[in-house]
């Protein structure tokens, strides 16, 4: 598991953000801290609470903020539409990040085997972890105000 002071483990998936594209977190590294919120699936009551609060409560000037969901790309482009999210997501399907951040749960009881675990890691312009959070079940929320505190000192 990616652990505060380890390097990010980078991954490959798909960035939507109005388009689908490729996307490498090796090419994100370097200038703004990087949050990565991962969480289980698109359109689910916790996740949209979640995902509107970093739209409409957190302060996203000094950080790139990633959504990351094992969700299919075109689904999540469907979710930024219509909950008008001003940053990208990122989709997982092939769990290459939830793997490398081993941030993996079941959802068997859902029909669902393998999806995101609730969890947010800060990496600093080093490509450095400086804040982790996992949450304990899939209906906690982080603290968005640790999370910007996190932030904060990853840019200083």
């Amino acid at each position: 598991m990616a652990d505060v002071g380890d390097d990010a483990p980078t991954f490959e998936a798909s960035l939507v953000n109005g388009d689908i594209e490729p996307f490498d977190l090796a090419d994100r590294l370097g200038d703004d801290p990087v949050i990565l919120a991962f969480f289980p699936a698109a359109f689910s009551n916790t996740c949209t609470d979640e995902m509107e609060a970093f739209r409409d409560e957190f302060d996203r000037d000094d950080c790139t903020l990633l959504g990351v969901s094992t969700d299919l790309p075109h689904a999540l482009e469907a979710y930024r539409v219509q909950y008008d999210l001003p940053f990208s997501l990122v989709g997982d399907p092939d769990h290459r990040a939830i793997e490398a951040y081993d941030v993996i749960e079941d959802f068997a009881h859902y029909g669902v085997n393998t999806v995101a675990r609730r969890a947010v890691f800060v990496i600093d312009a080093d490509g450095v972890v400086t804040y982790r959070w996992l949450a304990d079940d899939s209906g906690q929320e982080p603290d968005y105000v640790a999370v910007a505190e996190a932030v904060a000192e990853a840019a200083a």
